[in-house]
């Protein structure tokens, strides 16, 4: 739990749910993997090899942080699960449904959920939406000094396709491949903002041609969902048939890698989600080159040199690129 953070795109953590396991090459050198065995809380979730250390599968449910962003009654963006990934195959759904109950109760934060698992996410979340019993047992587990008007005034909060408002989802997407498995399934969750972190990137990609299968996935959710029912537009932006056009992304950040073994990232792939998400009017956030800058000489040209994060920076090609979803 960190009430303040360096991370650029988010204000604080909320560490509810801890440990991991290798799903996918950007999982290589993750930060929290490496340093889990340095606090109380994580110690026994990584193991030492040869490589050095690496999450074991086993997870953590941290009951003393649950309600800790009910105590916090400035706004914060908060970052869901830094050392670990709540849709990770080890946790159940019943810690799932707390960590999401907290996040109904507490509108006045915004809420950034980001995991590698966009099947489970995608599978969650329809669940919920449709069984509202399960939903209120887990508002009332998590707070029952509430009042049943707050109770049922965050039950109503998740609304009738399963989105909360305060709740933004993303998904990580290192490469090509990553980007072809995992926003499919992020464009079928029905969510407030969706939001792609390409960090650490290691390769290309493109984005065009990924749009029409998660339009497709999330008809086909929303349809079964309805049984089938005729999708009405009473022109309030909150219906079935607005939200079923308009599965989208509504924010890209890039980063490249930092640490000892950091693997650089090329420019041209910064430039060129940089260059999409203009094009298609997405937010766009440049996190930070990592432990490598670019460089250029007339015998190589631009090539990527080792630095520290400070002297790499954050500019791509002179600017800072802040954005953020309205």
């Amino acid at each position: 739990m960190a009430d303040g953070t360096a991370i650029e795109w988010t204000d604080a953590t909320w560490n509810v749910v801890n440990g991991c396991s290798v799903t996918s090459p950007g999982c290589k050198h993750c930060y929290a993997m490496k340093q889990a065995h340095r606090v109380e809380c994580r110690r026994g979730l990584t193991e030492k090899t040869a490589g050095g250390m690496v999450w074991t599968g086993e997870v953590r449910f941290n009951e003393k942080v649950l309600d800790q962003p009910l105590r916090w009654k400035k706004p914060r963006r908060i970052f869901v699960c830094a050392h670990g990934d709540v849709f990770h195959e080890s946790v159940p759904d019943k810690w799932i449904d707390r960590v999401f109950a907290v996040m109904a109760l507490c509108t006045q934060h915004t809420f950034q959920v980001l995991t590698k698992r966009s099947a489970r996410m995608r599978k969650y979340c329809a669940d919920l939406r449709n069984d509202d019993a399960r939903w209120f047992s887990a508002l009332q587990s998590v707070r029952t000094d509430q009042g049943s008007f707050a109770l049922q005034d965050a039950h109503d909060r998740l609304d009738n396709v399963g989105i909360l408002r305060n709740v933004w989802l993303g998904v990580s997407v290192e490469d090509q491949q990553r980007a072809d498995e995992r926003i499919p399934d992020l464009l079928a969750t029905p969510a407030a903002v969706r939001f792609l972190s390409c960090e650490p990137m290691l390769g290309p990609v493109e984005l065009g041609c990924i749009e029409q299968r998660g339009k497709e996935l999330f008809r086909a959710d929303l349809i079964d969902a309805l049984n089938g029912e005729a999708l009405e537009c009473d022109g309030s932006g909150d219906n079935y048939e607005v939200l079923a056009d308009l599965p989208k992304l509504d924010w890209v950040i890039v980063g490249g890698e930092s640490g000892p073994k950091a693997r650089p990232m090329h420019p041209d792939w910064a430039r060129s989600l940089r260059d999409q998400c203009a094009a298609a009017g997405v937010p766009f956030l440049f996190k930070q080159w990592g432990n490598h800058r670019p460089t250029s000489d007339c015998e190589h040209g631009e090539y990527m040199m080792r630095a520290t994060k400070a002297e790499a920076g954050r500019l791509l090609d002179g600017l800072q690129h802040d954005g953020f979803p309205a």
